[in-house]
């Protein structure tokens, strides 16, 4: 992970990460880096991708505005440096349910096509997450159709 992105939720939200900070709040924002990340893998940042981003950080996982705008900037600025998922796609794969885990895959797929152009790199990250989170082949690919045709 990008260490000022890292440190951004170490500051703002896991000061306990052994015991203090409940497992739900953890794993939305586990998957919410993973989001703003996909926005970063090529190298055209489009305002669809990080309004996509902004919405699924406020809906799905509770984030507010600011918390949202302090994210968004820390990765945008960062977006040159390597990246490490391992962190983060680990709690997720112990702790989703599967339904949750293809969800996640979707907004990924929802995010990369928001700028109806889908890069290389995206369906890398993407594909490389499914991977990591063990969500099937078959998953991984209605996944991407219903993003596909949501977009």
């Amino acid at each position: 992970m990008l260490k000022k992105i890292q440190q951004f939720f170490e500051q703002n939200f896991m000061t306990d990460t052994v015991a203090g900070v409940p497992i739900k709040q953890q794993l939305n924002l586990a998957a919410a880096s993973l989001l703003v990340e996909m926005i970063l893998q090529d190298d055209d940042i489009d305002e669809a991708e990080v309004a996509e981003v902004k919405k699924s950080l406020i809906e799905q996982f509770k984030l507010s505005a600011e918390e949202v705008q302090s994210l968004y900037a820390l990765a945008e600025e960062e977006k040159k440096q390597a990246t490490d998922y391992h962190q983060f796609t680990t709690l997720i794969a112990e702790h989703y349910t599967q339904p949750q885990k293809i969800q996640l895959v979707e907004s990924l797929w929802r995010v990369a096509f928001a700028d109806n152009v889908l890069d290389k790199y995206e369906e890398h990250m993407v594909r490389r997450i499914s991977d990591l989170i063990h969500v099937s082949h078959k998953d991984f690919i209605r996944a991407k159709h219903r993003a596909e045709s949501a977009n």
